[in-house]
């Protein structure tokens, strides 16, 4: 028997059985808004059903359980009300679900209810009897043409990914010298959450925000915001293709992981053409502990595994496929958020 720290108890297990009631919970609070209505103090659910469209005792059940979770904290009711359903209030967790918050995970929040993510991890099974992504199986296209073909999720997904940005960008920005860069080119880079951090916080740097055209197109709005437009080039196209040329840092923020190991090389052949000789590659993913230790990061490669078909990566798995695609053996350099910056240079 596997010795554990300490005694299991079927509590244990059957928390992890219903854990997806938290998910989908937490998914619907994000999608209707509830942390935004509640930004300038509690409110009762009355109100809240008022403003959400929804039905008021339904609502207090599902504020009652967000209560159970830590993401609201529940305010007494006042004296004499009939339905005893009080106030409920923010809690410092359920800030997080603010779109407004510095660091919102709102959009990943919805994406994570949607039928193109909790959809398909209903079909994990078919992953691990196939090792084939559950994607497909689920949906009969790729994500890549899912997203074309239903630009209401596009808009959701790339929500998401800007939350993932928001998380870890202070970080990357923090762990990494970008000012000796005149060009950083952002590939995979969505709406530039992360590039324009990069460029606010070294003045001096110019950006490429490279994506798919349709991707690219919904930046130019988070660029002004950030005040950074004038010195970002915007440009679409496929990285299995060609990338923008003669940048000094080329950045790839979770783009690697959707891939097996032979795309990623591709992807990555294809930046080190564009590449001059002094240029830096700079992958920003998470790093996987080696061989079976604990890790939480174990969950995000099984995501790849069903979504798409891609992984994440040891140390040593990152060496290989840097040297596969022409590049010397790679500095890893962990960050305060969980990932690391992988910086490459031409072998």
């Amino acid at each position: 028997m596997v010795e554990v720290e300490r005694a299991a108890a079927p509590d244990d297990l059957v928390q992890l059985i219903w854990a997806f009631r938290a998910s989908q919970a937490v998914h619907v609070a994000a999608a209707l808004g509830l942390a935004d209505l509640l930004a300038a103090g509690p409110r009762r659910a009355a109100d809240l059903a008022r403003a959400t469209g929804t039905h008021p005792r339904a609502l207090f059940r599902l504020l009652r359980a967000l209560a159970a979770v830590g993401v609201v904290a529940a305010v007494p009711a006042a004296a004499g009300t009939a339905d005893g359903a009080g106030a409920f209030g923010l809690t410092d967790l359920g800030q997080f679900l603010r779109a407004d918050h510095p660091q919102s995970l709102h959009g990943l929040a919805v994406f994570a209810g949607q039928p193109m993510m909790w959809g398909t991890w209903q079909h994990l099974r078919h992953s691990v009897t196939t090792g084939e992504p559950a994607f497909r199986h689920a949906h009969g296209v790729d994500p890549w043409a899912y997203l074309v073909q239903h630009p209401a999720a596009g808009q959701v997904f790339d929500a998401a990914m800007t939350s993932i940005s928001l998380r870890q960008r202070d970080a990357v920005v923090a762990g990494y010298d970008f000012s000796r860069a005149r060009t950083v080119v952002d590939v995979g880079g969505g709406h530039g959450a992360l590039l324009a951090a990069v460029l606010a916080a070294n003045p001096e740097v110019r950006g490429v925000l490279f994506d798919q055209p349709h991707v690219v197109a919904g930046a130019p709005e988070p660029l002004r915001a950030a005040g950074v437009a004038a010195r970002c080039e915007l440009v679409g196209g496929s990285f299995f293709d060609a990338v923008p040329a003669g940048g000094d840092i080329y950045l790839l923020k979770n783009v690697i992981v959707d891939w097996d190991d032979a795309q990623a090389t591709a992807i990555l052949r294809v930046c080190r053409r564009a590449m001059p000789a002094a240029a830096r590659l700079l992958v920003v993913q998470r790093v996987l502990a080696p061989g079976d230790a604990p890790d939480p990061a174990t969950f995000g490669d099984l995501n790849m595994l069903v979504m798409v078909g891609g992984q994440e990566r040891t140390a040593a798995e990152f060496a290989a496929l840097y040297e596969a695609a022409g590049f010397r053996p790679p500095r890893i350099l962990p960050t305060a958020a969980g990932v690391s910056l992988i910086e490459g240079q031409l072998a």
